[in-house]
């Protein structure tokens, strides 16, 4: 049996204050070797924050950061074998993108035909190579964006850390870039740590999720374990549309503002919230299991797709475009057991 540490992180309750504001609320949290791990968030709810402490550009006021089997709590930012990519990149205009890249290595004193075989090493990993004797200006937004990756990959972290890196680029090439980021991460086994409060961007990217409300972790899971069984009603709103129902327990399900409702799974509460998302509601012209007979109150036409708005209950619903409808239609939904989400709270 192998003893050797992984290269994991271990994020030991962690808070963090200033002032009078709690930024952190004993965050507790472990990244896998080689995992493209996501920090899910709105502004303000800590998420940057806590890239900071893992970077070590903050201290927390209590906890640990423990890598590798080693508490690196204390140890400031120069010592830790982690690398930031932040949002602006912050690569020198007046250096070329081979300079770029080897600036970290040349101020580490590395001999000098290291750095040349490292920095054309990685910008061939990259793609970057060809461009080697361009500026930052002669370059795109997502070339920059593996220019800057490179420069942090060259010093061979454990953790690469990313704050919001895709935020500055326009949607076509946003989502562009988050594909290429997550072949790149799969190629090469190096642990990702992501900032974002792009909803579609965790769900592309990332093997696991930390969602953060306020502070707190609320959810963590693969992006199909947070955005197909929301834990509260925070993540089932932030990830993405839901539609959420006030219900109360009844023998054998729910009684709702739509009517009853079986599920799968009892609440534990009398009262509470169940959720459905738009696209798991199916539409038809006959009762059925959940069925709710509805009226067609508004029409917003997507391209790949309709979004329904439906009463009672103003009810969202997905359906594929080559439906045909229009406002007054009469049809029956229904909303499967198997897909309805009890949430805590």
């Amino acid at each position: 049996m192998n003893d050797q540490p992984q290269k994991n992180l271990i994020i030991r309750d962690i808070t963090k204050s200033f002032g009078s504001v709690t930024a952190l609320k004993r965050v507790d949290l472990e990244v896998r070797q080689g995992e493209f791990f996501t920090l899910l968030g709105p502004s303000g709810c800590g998420k940057t924050t806590l890239l900071r402490i893992i970077a070590g550009l903050e201290q927390p006021s209590s906890g640990a950061i423990i890598l590798t089997g080693k508490d690196i709590t204390a140890l400031p930012a120069t010592k830790r074998n982690v690398n930031t990519v932040f949002q602006s990149y912050a690569l020198f205009p007046h250096l070329s993108i081979f300079e770029n890249v080897a600036f970290g290595l040349r101020s580490r004193k590395f001999p000098e035909q290291e750095v040349r075989k490292k920095v054309s090493d990685t910008l061939e990993l990259l793609e970057m190579y060809p461009m080697r004797n361009r500026s930052p200006e002669q370059l795109s937004g997502g070339q920059k964006q593996r220019v800057a990756i490179a420069r942090a990959l060259v010093n061979e972290p454990d953790i690469l850390l990313l704050d919001e890196p895709m935020s500055a680029l326009d949607a076509k090439l946003r989502a562009q870039v988050q594909e290429e980021l997550r072949r790149l991460q799969r190629r090469l086994g190096t642990t990702f740590i992501l900032v974002t409060h792009d909803q579609a961007e965790a769900l592309v990217c990332s093997d696991r999720i930390a969602v953060i409300e306020a502070g707190e972790v609320v959810q963590c899971g693969t992006p199909l374990e947070v955005y197909d069984f929301p834990r509260n009603r925070f993540v089932a709103e932030f990830l993405g549309a839901a539609n959420l129902l006030q219900a109360r327990r009844v023998n054998g399900g729910v009684e709702t503002e739509v009517g009853f409702l079986s599920l799968n799974k009892q609440p534990e509460w009398p009262e509470g919230l169940v959720a459905i998302r738009p696209e798991w509601i199916r539409v038809g012209s006959e009762p059925s299991v959940n069925g709710v007979h509805a009226t067609v109150q508004d029409i917003v036409y997507r391209g790949t797709n309709f979004d329904l708005t439906m009463s009672p209950g103003a009810l969202r619903v997905r359906t594929n475009a080559f439906k045909n409808f229009k406002i007054g239609d009469q049809v029956w939904l229904e909303l499967p057991p198997a897909e309805l989400v009890v949430l805590e709270g």
